[in-house]
């Protein structure tokens, strides 16, 4: 069955079949996508991690498929229902919806009015009646009257003939599927506010009175149409033309709809259409907009997710991290270079000119003493008014203040993990030290925290969780493994995500270095409890281990292949850090000479790219960014041009943090002076840019900005 996948997968993507199989096996034995992706491209034609992500997604869905092929079977076998002409409608149907459409003609049912006429022998009736022999059909209904059954008139016996074919025709397969794709191309969703429900909703008056095309709609007004209907506030159908659906039926079913036999078919269609089809269609589109809805709503929340990861990180620099506050105060916290907690208080800023005075001599003291050049301040409540206050203290020129997200710090501060790191801080301080570390390394910090709560997701309690969490993991995976980890420095968390490593393993990690000392080599691994070969192939290549016995060790070289670079430096007559640094070496080496069974141009290609930059970061360089001497949302006038950090991107537009506590919306309309498909084709998530205030709405708390018409500044 397989086979007939890699075929069938082949055929849609394009892909060659035998890189589709050689990723299906990679995978069966357990490898991971950034492992294939990155060391095995002989194998799979290079391709990157998307279309590995692709062929093991299309094949769970075949598996899927064949699962339920194999149920759908056995139960029509063991009712003596399949016939040879069945099966073979069954083996060759494509898809979950063509299949379940074969089925539901003979899938176990509850009592329903075509039943009860079946019970009561009208079935031959109705077949009678589907002729269509231009006779009446009230008049040979006589032949199957039988008052023990109560069908003591005509009527009574082509009413139930009629329910019988109201209940087969909106079980048809072959009128199923075009009714489907009227549904999907011509649906309309209408949308109303339940009456009385006004006040109370809102928030959703954008839709009280709101017509859509199924097909069109965005992901986001599809969600919020849903939420609103889950609300209660908003009633939500889906129709279409009534005289569109009844043609489906009648052209399928009706050779006469002038006669009498045709007037009941008719009368039975309509019949079938309004209280079997299109309740059946309206729920399958429903879900099928849905579905379409979710994959947006997540491809967005995964692309958010992946320029937050890697956004540029600090580096190894001392950071006195703010996380602040009004009444309860600022907690501070001193952070090295490596992340770890030198000192920590509190400040009261906002309390009175003495507390101001006090906390302006706490701040330069910890600067002088720890040798601080970057303030973290968190973003929310105060953060505006603690970089106010810090202008006020007098600081260094080279002392940069710099505003950081802080999204999630307070989910990551109460969670098992910041416990176990910093068990003798409270979560007001582990908050602080998370805002700190996030500017010195955001992938390794938020990494700790569940992505759903870093906030760039659109919708995320509406969509399908565990395609939500698929995606999210895939997402944090393929970051963390393309940047590399620090085998002696990274926390379990972090380690987690490394490419063949699991949690459990990822602790014994750190209690082999807290016991034994930093990792010298690679080969050391294979040391630590729970990690075996299988787990150091998938995972070695993606652990740096910096000043270590091995200068491979810090590169992305995976360890399988030291001997062909040991045998270039060899054929240079140098040892392998000479040919690192040569230049001049490397590029007079013929890779071909190289090439074997096992290695190949792609994987050669890939380790000269190493050598001349072992374990490259590929996030970029860290800019300084500082907010306008804006505070609060009545300092913004319109036409103002400021710098602004983009917090969210969506399908309609990039939400951006100008420093007033309300992120402002850039339409898509307003992000450039031409036609704008997709926002994130324009901006990411992180980003630093400038804006022009369109318009302020104080009593709405709305921002609307653009990017048009900027002159440079």
């Amino acid at each position: 069955m397989q086979s007939i996948h890699f075929e069938k997968i082949s055929s849609e993507t394009k892909l060659n079949r035998m890189h589709i199989a050689a990723v299906a096996s990679l995978l069966a034995d357990g490898a991971t996508i950034p492992f294939i992706a990155r060391y095995r491209k002989e194998a799979t034609g290079s391709m990157d991690e998307v279309f590995v992500m692709v062929v093991r997604d299309r094949l769970e869905q075949l598996e899927k498929l064949d699962e339920r092929r194999n149920v759908i079977l056995r139960s029509l076998d063991e009712r003596e229902l399949l016939t040879a002409d069945l099966s073979d409608k069954i083996g060759s149907a494509c898809t979950i919806t063509s299949l379940e459409d074969i089925y539901l003609p003979f899938r176990p049912r509850r009592r329903t009015r075509a039943t009860k006429a079946r019970e009561k022998g009208l079935e031959p009736l109705a077949q009678r009646i589907m002729l269509q022999k231009g006779d009446d059909p009230f008049l040979y209904a006589l032949d199957y009257l039988d008052s023990d059954k109560c069908v003591d008139t005509a009527e009574d016996a082509v009413s139930g003939a009629r329910d019988i074919i109201a209940e087969d025709l909106a079980h048809d397969a072959e009128i199923r599927d075009p009714m489907r794709r009227l549904y999907w191309d011509t649906g309309s969703y209408e949308c109303r506010v339940i009456p009385g429900m006004e006040q109370e909703g809102s928030k959703f008056r954008d839709y009280f009175e709101w017509n859509e095309s199924v097909r069109a709609a965005p992901s986001h007004r599809v969600l919020a149409m849903r939420r609103g209907e889950e609300k209660k506030t908003l009633s939500l159908r889906i129709t279409v033309e009534l005289e569109r659906a009844l043609d489906i039926l009648l052209s399928a079913a009706c050779l006469n709809p002038d006669n009498s036999e045709g007037e009941v078919i008719s009368e039975a269609a309509l019949d079938g259409f309004r209280r079997l089809l299109a309740p059946s269609m309206e729920t399958e589109t429903r879900l099928r907009s849905k579905q379409a809805a979710d994959d947006e709503a997540i491809r967005v929340f995964a692309s958010n997710l992946r320029e937050l990861l890697l956004a540029p990180p600090l580096g190894p620099k001392g950071v006195l991290a703010i996380d602040p506050g009004f009444r309860t105060g600022c907690k501070l916290v001193c952070l090295s270079s490596q992340g770890t907690v030198q000192h920590n208080t509190t400040i009261f800023p906002f309390m009175s000119e003495t507390k101001k005075s006090e906390a302006m001599k706490t701040v330069i003291g910890l600067i002088e003493k720890f040798g601080q050049e970057f303030i973290a301040v968190g973003n929310g409540t105060a953060g505006r008014e603690t970089e106010a206050f810090l202008g006020e203290t007098g600081l260094r020129e080279d002392v940069k203040v710099i505003p950081v997200n802080e999204s999630g710090a307070s989910v990551y501060s109460a969670s098992s993990a910041a416990r176990e790191e910093f068990p003798d801080f409270d979560l007001t301080v582990r908050g602080a030290i998370s805002i700190g570390r996030r500017l010195q390394d955001p992938l390794a910090e938020l990494v700790k925290i569940d992505p759903k709560s870093i906030g760039v997701g659109q919708y995320q309690h509406d969509v399908d969780s565990k395609k939500l969490r698929k995606a999210l993991d895939d997402t944090v995976e393929s970051c963390v493994n393309s940047v590399g980890v620090d085998l002696n420095t990274a926390s379990p968390q972090l380690l987690s995500y490394v490419s063949g490593l699991t949690e459990r393993v990822s602790r014994n990690i750190v209690r082999w270095s807290e016991k034994n000392g930093s990792f010298l080599n690679r080969q050391q691994l294979l040391e630590v409890a729970g990690l075996g070969p299988v787990a150091f192939e998938q995972s070695a290549g993606f652990l740096r281990i910096r000043n270590g016995q091995n200068p491979l060790d810090a590169s992305g070289v995976h360890p399988e292949s030291y001997s062909v670079v040991e045998r270039m430096a060899g054929s240079k007559g140098m040892i392998v850090s000479e040919l690192m640094r040569s230049e001049n070496a490397r590029e007079s080496i013929d890779l071909k000479d190289y090439v074997d069974g096992k290695t190949g141009l792609p994987t050669l290609r890939d380790i000269m790219k190493e050598l001349d930059k072992p374990g490259r970061d590929p996030r970029k360089s860290f800019q300084v960014f500082s907010f306008a001497d804006v505070h609060d949302i009545k300092d913004l006038e319109e036409g103002m041009i400021l710098p602004g950090i983009v917090t969210n991107v969506t399908n309609f537009g990039a939400f951006v943090d100008v420093g007033v506590h309300q992120d402002g919306l850039v339409h898509i309309s307003q992000m450039a002076d031409k036609f704008v498909r997709n926002p994130a084709d324009i901006v990411s998530a992180g980003e630093n840019l400038i804006v022009r205030v369109l318009e302020v709405d104080i009593k709405r708390s709305r921002i609307s900005l653009s990017m048009t018409s900027i002159e440079d500044k």
